[in-house]
């Protein structure tokens, strides 16, 4: 790749950047990654999904032992002991990070602890002093929390998802000011845990991207335990009040003010591309501050790839690592493009959100017609023994042919349930054929056969046969019932 130091640089090392960089030296790349960050791990593990995650399987557990009653489990003083909670998170953590720091110090790659910036499309310096040349780049710089021009908020000041991983106290009372997937998981955390929760949401409701359906029943279901939601406000400002913190919005017509302890900012994220001078390497941003990016991750300058949530256009891990893998893929000249058709999202909530494909709200926004059904959580055995009675699951389909076009699931283990409609959607089945699949009983995967049962009489396809062995009372489907209708990827892909 001509005279450069290497053939390429990644900068970053976190999720996408890892991806990238084990792709391109299975390929035989020169390769250099360059991560100026405090701790090596990246986001996901280190303040992101796995932490996050670990607090929320507490809280759980909390909730499971206090609501054990029903089945004469008796728990009249359940103690919590904060240090070692957070402790126990630590440990986690540490565990996974030290499997990453060893991955990256180890790989087939020069790593280089420092900031980079460009100083023209093929040249990086460091801030350690030095710099490299690289043929080609992948930018993997990740996302830092958005912090919006609220009036009096930085002068109050507030918890985000960072430092609510490291607190020592409980406050007793806390205002999360945005209601995506990060406000309301800490949401449910902190009000499990005891402390009184205020979720305040600019839009018409929770999960402003997700159905309103979706939407609703979560929202009633954090209601029950006590959390108070303001839907379609405007936030006025913020104020300190005494040993109080003070959140001013614009609610049904009228003004609020909002008393609690401490404040959570949970109203979204930005790129982190601070100090990377993109303006000399060519590359181009959205509106939004994003890093533009094709398909193939290219950016605006042709030798330069993005992947993960500095180029966006969704903040989810597995979709970063893809992004990574099909921009090296690129780079080796391995034809490679991301397909959003198995768009795949869960919320960790209690009960869980999880959706697959499209929504009713992208169906009707890419002008796709479907049919819908669903069935709720209240009325199946297992969810009922578990006493996970809130929720249902929806599937989308395709007029005529019953092609499953995408799911929803809220309610109980609604991550896990979901992968079950994701293969459904990789091999393009119909929900005849997802209907006719043997489903053990009783367990929570069964209840999507009911939707899929309701939704072949309403698509007018026909049931593939179930046929019987000679003499055990043992089902197979027809394989011709499950065959894909056409390849998830192209050969080129592959």
């Amino acid at each position: 790749m001509g005279s450069y130091e290497y053939d390429v640089a990644v900068v970053g090392g976190g999720s996408a950047g890892f991806a990238a960089a084990r792709v391109l030296a299975a390929g035989g790349a020169r390769l250099a990654v360059i991560d100026g960050s405090s701790e090596l791990g990246g986001l996901c593990i280190l303040r992101g999904c796995m932490p996050t995650k670990a607090l929320l399987h507490a809280a759980e557990l909390r909730q499971s032992i206090r609501y054990a009653a029903s089945w004469g489990i008796a728990a009249s003083d359940v103690k919590l002991d904060l240090a070692r909670l957070f402790a126990r998170k630590d440990e986690l953590i540490a565990a996974f990070a030290s499997d990453r720091r060893q991955q990256l110090e180890s790989g087939n790659w020069d790593l280089i602890r420092a900031q980079a910036r460009f100083t023209d499309p093929h040249t990086i310096e460091f801030s350690t002093g030095g710099g490299i040349t690289a043929a080609q780049v992948v930018i993997a710089t990740g996302s830092e929390i958005a912090v919006p021009p609220i009036p009096g908020l930085a002068e109050t000041g507030y918890l985000w998802s960072d430092t609510a991983l490291r607190l020592t106290q409980l406050p007793e009372s806390l205002i999360v000011l945005g209601g995506g997937s990060v406000g309301l998981e800490f949401a449910q955390f902190f009000a499990r845990l005891g402390a009184r929760v205020t979720v305040v949401q600019r839009s018409a409701h929770v999960l402003s991207q997700a159905d309103v359906d979706v939407a609703r029943e979560l929202e009633a279901a954090l209601r029950s335990e006590g959390i108070e939601i303001f839907t379609e406000t405007q936030i006025l400002g913020c104020a300190l009040e005494a040993n109080q913190k003070s959140v001013r919005i614009q609610y049904q017509g009228q003004e609020r003010n909002i008393t609690a302890d401490e404040i959570f900012l949970a109203l979204g994220r930005q790129p982190f591309l601070a100090g990377l001078n993109l303006a000399a390497a060519g590359v181009a941003q959205n509106a939004g501050g994003l890093i533009q990016a094709n398909a193939r991750q290219q950016t605006s300058a042709p030798h330069i790839y993005a992947a993960g949530d500095c180029c966006g256009p969704y903040e989810i891990v597995h979709l970063a690592i893809q992004q990574g893998e099909v921009a090296a893929r690129n780079i080796l000249g391995q034809a490679a493009a991301m397909d959003d058709r198995l768009l795949l999202s869960v919320v960790f909530t209690d009960p869980a959100v999880a959706t697959v494909g499209l929504t009713e709200i992208t169906a009707k926004q890419a002008g796709t017609a479907f049919v819908r059904a669903s069935y709720p959580f209240n009325d199946h055995g297992k969810s009922m023994i578990l006493g996970a009675q809130n929720g249902f699951v929806k599937i989308l389909a395709a007029p005529g042919t019953g092609e499953i076009l995408g799911a929803a699931c809220v309610g109980p283990q609604a991550g896990e349930l979901i992968h079950e409609l994701m293969v459904a959607l990789a091999q393009r089945m119909s929900v005849a054929a997802l209907a006719a699949l043997p489903h053990y009983h009783p367990t929570l995967a069964e209840i999507w056969t009911y939707p899929a049962e309701e939704l072949v009489a309403v698509s007018k396809v026909e049931t593939p046969v179930v046929r019987m062995t000679s003499d055990k009372m043992t089902g197979s489907i027809c394989t011709d019932a499950l065959a894909p209708q056409s390849p998830l990827i192209s050969e080129g892909q592959r």
